[in-house]
């Protein structure tokens, strides 16, 4: 759930996370103490899929679309400051976890950082697997390392005017797409209609994500990408919204503002399908939306459920351990769903869909 504002124009990007919906009914109750709060809001605007050429077919509006009410971002932090139970230690990156005594104890960089009745990893890649890989937890471990994940680049992108997008039947324009048929491209959305709703003042900022096949061929480092990788990506990815859009070569505008990023461990191909892992033996858990899919809801379900087998667990007493472990030896399967993450219950109206569209 990542949202970029630059200053100072302001500029504001949704570049993680683009929407969600809600279809347990957990996370739907929780999704309305969300809106009633304020925090969260019905994208209201024209999502739909994007043929190469600029073939716009909007999608139902059933099941509701949600977002931040000022970016995804926000929705996040405010979730945390809601709450009296957790304490955030900012900076701190734990390298070590040492068990000891009954305890965990946690250090970074040598420094040690307290000392704890149980962990939970709500991270993943390659960080979670060094951190695991010598925590005496071999079970989580292993499980975490069969988690595969893709890789997407992002490109922000300012423009002065509006870009020549298809209307829907209303004669407004999309807000966001699924792109089809462009290797580059996989979605793209206006956070300025989305966010701001403005009427027709400038400027007009763009997320656009690449494709995972895309983001695959052209992987490199992300915390230190080249400046010729940098700029052959937001190139190639701009020449593929001008396809997909129908526009002659090179009469796309140029964005007066753009920024690429590389997500190297995106979203997960593969899932155990399960709501969370909990190792009772070594009091550790692992939470995230890769263990039951790759969507908000999904994220939500699993810290829930972990919290209530944690809880569980330490109710009883810890007499008899083995009867609370979960999840560590279940077998991974593919997972489906979009480039940029799954929506439950959109994905099986699109499936209507797709035979009324040919």
């Amino acid at each position: 759930m990542g949202t970029r504002i630059i200053d100072p124009h302001p500029l504001i990007f949704d570049h993680a996370a683009q929407f969600f919906t809600a279809s347990d009914p957990v996370f739907a109750e929780i999704v309305r103490d969300w809106s009633l709060k304020g925090l969260v809001q019905e994208w209201q605007g024209s999502i739909g899929e994007l043929q190469l050429g600029g073939q716009f077919t909007p999608l139902p509006s059933s099941p509701p679309k949600y977002v931040g009410v000022n970016g995804m971002r926000p929705l996040a932090d405010s979730i945390l400051s809601q709450t009296c139970m957790v304490d955030v230690v900012r900076p701190s990156w734990i390298s070590k976890l040492e068990p000891f005594n009954g305890m965990w104890h946690l250090s970074e960089n040598g420094k040690p950082r307290g000392q704890f009745d149980a962990i939970v990893i709500a991270h993943n890649g390659k960080c979670a697997n060094r951190l695991l890989s010598a925590s005496g937890l071999p079970l989580i471990a292993r499980q975490m390392k069969r988690l595969e994940l893709s890789s997407i680049w992002a490109l922000l992108a300012a423009f002065d005017d509006p870009l020549p997008v298809p209307v829907d039947s209303s004669g407004s324009p999309f807000e966001g797409a699924f792109v089809k048929g462009i290797d580059s491209v996989s979605w793209m959305a206006d956070n300025t209609r989305k966010l701001l709703k403005p009427k027709g003042a400038g400027p007009h900022c763009w997320t656009f994500f690449s494709t995972a096949a895309f983001g695959k061929r052209n992987k490199v480092p992300q915390e230190n990408i080249p400046t010729v990788t940098a700029e052959r990506v937001k190139e190639t990815m701009l020449e593929g919204v001008e396809a997909v859009l129908g526009l002659s070569k090179s009469s796309l505008q140029r964005p007066f503002y753009t920024r690429v990023q590389l997500w190297g461990a995106a979203l997960p191909t593969n899932t155990p399908g399960i709501p969370c892992i909990f190792d009772s033996e070594g009091r550790a858990g692992i939470c995230g939306d890769w263990l039951l899919g790759s969507s908000l809801e999904a994220a939500a379900l699993s810290g829930i459920a972990l919290a209530n087998q944690i809880a569980d667990y330490f109710t009883s007493g810890g007499s008899n351990p083995e009867e609370f472990s979960v999840g560590l030896q279940n077998e991974f399967q593919p997972l489906e769903g979009h480039d940029i993450g799954q929506f439950p219950g959109l994905e099986s109206k699109e499936k209507i869909l797709e035979p009324q569209a040919v």
